[in-house]
């Protein structure tokens, strides 16, 4: 019996828990897809060509105590394995997951000490690139460093620049924020307030309720996990807070669990960044037959059949749209690619080839694997490339999606561009604007500023005590002008010339020639041909016989 070199994912959710009110579907399927990758690679002749790969999946219910605990068994050997069993050496060489930022960096901060790899397909905390506290933490999504920087260059791009922000009370929401903060400011874009609250204190989020019933701002900048974004949804439904123009993070902006029959009238028309999607053939036929087959007995010999068959029965009804959103395959690919990352990472250190196999008699240390991760550089079969950059991360694409109806009805992630976070930032952007829809339903872009743009002619004069971006408008002084929208001072006119009525241009002045016959051209051609004392005597003269003054 081949030795098992055993992968250890741990995957947030609540996948273990056969009950239906605790199944989290979004989570099991992730499970599912490292269950496909591993079978996959365990059936090739040239990755691990007499290897097997083995695995055990622990549930957090989205607790970070509980990845600790899984943590802690791993590394004191009390892992099982599901299929073949395992003997001599410990058969944990990486753990997969989790799911969220939080739980990933408890995770990695307990084995690090260890150097036992920990790579997540979705923990985009920008925290988590630092080496020197996670020497040992890889990802296959990238970082939100640059998903911050794009939501900042997204909302210039459209004018807001007035928008309000939340975010998630934890290390993925709050570092997140943090970026993007700066990034708007450096982008002249104003944020009228910033709240942020946890899942486990609803009288924060009441508060923050209460902040967005108050607003002028008609953007919201939603940087939540889709937990958080979830309860958020849940009261801005219930009081009724609908024609926000929502921008929303990877998290939440296409997770199936936010979409209700209420749920459009809050997030129709969202705009936000969402994972690339990728096809892993046979991958989808896999996440729907793995379930429906093993779980409730339902046979049949494709996707469609499967389904056809087990909607027909009336108990399952709540599980009835299970599949939405298999198509997207997003999460589910870097899943893929981080299995496949330790597989290719395993290949090398026990030198196999096609011909001599594995070397068994190698001893695999954790911090080899860590080493080895760092150099792989593979394609899978969906034609993407795989490789970590110096801070442990993948470098991919964002895809950019809107909140739309399908013409039956249904809710739809809408691709309208993409943001490549390999590209410098000003190119990065691929926008189709003519394709989104607002919020509301319409076509028409939604205004979000503190002030109206000042006209030509006129100059910003800010409000005292507020934001850069309230203003009042003041028209230029005469002799001064200012020609361009939002000017933030008026310019002096040059000499001989005037500002014109508008105060948007300077016109020359009108020249008038003086008669000498005229009081005026009297004195001054006296004043330049007389001394002082005979000009006295001339002007006061003049004075007398045309005013009569003395």
């Amino acid at each position: 019996m081949p030795r098992c070199w055993c992968l250890s994912p741990v995957v947030n959710g609540r996948e273990a828990r056969f009950t239906l009110d605790s199944i989290n579907l979004r989570e099991f399927r992730f499970a599912q897809t490292m269950i496909f990758a591993i079978e996959e690679i365990n059936n090739k002749k040239d990755l691990l060509p007499n290897i097997s790969i083995g695995y055990r999946i622990y549930d957090n219910c989205a607790s970070t105590l509980s990845s600790m605990r899984a943590a802690m068994a791993l590394m004191n050997g009390h892992e099982l394995t599901l299929g073949s069993g395992c003997s001599g050496q410990s058969a944990v060489h990486a753990i997969i997951g989790e799911s969220e930022s939080s739980s990933t960096i408890v995770l990695s901060r307990t084995t690090g000490p260890f150097q036992i790899p920990v790579i997540s397909h979705s923990a985009t905390c920008e925290c988590l690139s630092s080496r020197k506290e996670y020497p040992a933490f890889f990802r296959t999504i990238v970082s939100d460093l640059y998903q911050s920087r794009a939501l900042a260059q997204l909302v210039k791009h459209f004018g807001w620049t007035w928008v309000g922000a939340v975010n998630s009370d934890n290390d993925y929401g709050n570092n997140g924020m943090a970026i993007f903060l700066s990034a708007a400011q450096e982008e002249g874009v104003c944020v009228e307030y910033t709240e942020k609250f946890d899942r486990a204190e609803p009288e924060k989020l009441l508060k923050v309720i209460e902040v967005i019933k108050k607003s002028t701002a008609r953007v919201i900048v939603g940087f939540l996990s889709h937990v958080e974004m979830n309860n958020l949804l849940e009261q801005l439904s219930l009081h009724n807070i609908t024609g926000r123009q929502f921008i929303g993070v990877e998290a939440w902006i296409t997770a199936d669990s936010l979409v209700t029959p209420t749920s459009f009238s809050v997030l129709g028309g969202a705009l936000g960044f969402a994972v690339q999607k990728a096809n892993i053939s046979g991958l989808e036929d896999f996440l729907v037959r793995g379930f429906w087959e093993t779980e409730f007995l339902c046979n049949g010999t494709n996707r469609e059949s499967v389904l056809r068959t087990c909607k027909e029965n009336p108990d399952l009804f709540q599980l009835k749209g299970h599949d939405d959103g298999l198509e997207k395959l997003r999460y589910p690919t870097n899943i893929y690619k981080a299995i496949y990352a330790v597989a290719h990472s395993l290949h090398s250190i026990l030198k196999c080839s096609d011909k001599k196999g594995c070397n068994k008699a190698l001893e695999i240390k954790p911090w080899e694997v860590v080493e080895a991760l760092k150099q792989v550089n593979f394609t899978i079969k969906s034609g993407e490339r795989v490789w970590f950059d110096e801070t442990g991360a993948a470098v991919n694409r964002y895809e950019l999606v809107n909140w739309q109806r399908g013409s039956d009805g249904s809710v739809l992630f809408k691709p309208v561009g993409y943001y490549d976070a390999s590209l410098p930032s000003d190119k990065g952007f691929s926008l189709n604007t003519e394709a989104i829809i607002w919020s509301g339903g319409g076509k028409e872009l939604p205004v979000s500023v503190c002030s109206e743009s000042c006209r030509p002619g006129t100059h910003k004069v800010l409000q005292k005590g507020k934001h850069v971006c309230c203003f009042d408008c003041v028209p230029c002084p005469v002799g001064e002008f200012s020609n361009t929208t939002d000017s933030n001072d008026c310019k002096k006119c040059p000499e001989a010339y005037w500002s014109n009525q508008n105060r948007d241009a300077c016109l020359p002045k009108n020249i008038e020639f003086l008669s000498f016959t005229e009081v005026m051209g009297k004195i001054l051609h006296s004043a330049d041909q007389l001394q002082p004392s005979s000009f006295n005597r001339f002007l006061a003269n003049l004075l007398f016989e045309h005013f009569g003054v003395r």
